[in-house]
């Protein structure tokens, strides 16, 4: 056998044993503060543990399981790979509390601290509340949402990439910035400039309130969603909507973009898009002036009643 073909029996020989779980070593009912005090832990199951003032409780860690644990003192979870976290608390003064942090899942946790959840790679959360969101979720790379409610604070999802939502309540401003690859589903956010220049963003069943929706993004397809808000989806390059519905003070709508639209009920304003073709069963005005871009043959269609 040549040395080659050894290689590979011996890798698939290995592939095919029995996966052993790692056993855990268990910390109960336990306080820890200071100056990294769990710097370094592996394969460690924490349970009804308070890390209290001081900084960086948890730091340089790998397979590190929390449950029904409390978080008070600044950075407590940085430079962690593998880790679930469960029914914990993030107090208001754990901010910035999980940064560098790969392969996480999260689930039925409440956080009062900002600016969480930075340059992480697979980051899953489930059922979580942030009560304070401002600049969380930064660079997250194959973030997946589901149930979470954001309240208060400005610009979370900056720079994130290949995102999965399905459930999201959002009242910060300036969601979804400079983002790309991402999925939304069965959303409510009420908010300012949100999805600007992102690239290839799709919305499902959500409603979207708030000004400037949308501005100088890329690829972007919203289907059944409703929109509300002034001047929304403007300067957008391939903007698709099916069966979108809007309210009565979204106007100067669809300037400077490419749009294919079939819209369902009325629009009050359309102003100067640039190329493609709208649909809707009805349109209370339409502006088209010397600031058009060409090619500035946008076709404009009252759909017939039947």
């Amino acid at each position: 056998m040549t040395i080659k073909k050894l290689y590979v029996f011996l890798f698939f020989f290995v592939s095919l044993q029995p996966k052993t779980k790692k056993i855990m070593k268990l910390l109960k009912d336990k306080r820890f503060e200071g100056e990294r005090p769990l710097f370094a832990i592996r394969d460690t199951r924490l349970e009804n543990v308070t890390i209290t003032e001081g900084e960086s409780g948890i730091k340089c860690c790998q397979n590190i399981e929390a449950d029904h644990c409390n978080f008070v003192g600044k950075y407590p979870w940085w430079h962690v790979d593998r880790s679930l976290i469960t029914n914990c608390y993030f107090e208001v003064g754990s901010r910035s509390a999980i940064w560098y942090s790969n392969n996480m899942t999260m689930r039925d946790t409440v956080i009062d601290a900002p600016k969480l959840f930075r340059e992480m790679n697979w980051l899953s959360l489930d059922n979580v509340v942030v009560n304070d969101a401002d600049e969380t979720f930064w660079r997250v790379n194959h973030l997946k949402v589901r149930n979470v409610k954001l309240h208060d604070g400005t610009y979370p999802f900056m720079f994130c990439q290949d995102v999965d939502v399905d459930g999201l309540e959002s009242d910060s401003k300036y969601v979804f910035q400079y983002c790309k690859d991402v999925v939304v589903r069965n959303a409510r956010i009420v908010t300012k400039d949100s999805f600007w220049e992102c690239e290839n963003v799709e919305v499902y069943d959500s409603d979207l309130n708030g000004e400037y929706l949308g501005w100088h993004s890329k690829n972007l397809r919203l289907v059944r969603c409703h929109i509300s808000g002034e001047q929304p989806l403007c300067y957008v390059e391939n903007l698709v909507l099916e069966d979108c519905t809007f309210d009565t003070e979204c106007d100067r709508m669809f300037e400077d973009s490419d749009v294919h639209a079939t819209i369902t009920g009325s629009v009050t304003n359309i102003k100067n898009p640039r190329t493609g073709r709208i649909v809707a069963d009805g349109i209370g005005s339409v502006t088209i002036d010397e600031n058009i871009k060409q090619p500035a043959n946008c076709e404009i269609v009252i759909r017939q009643k039947q």
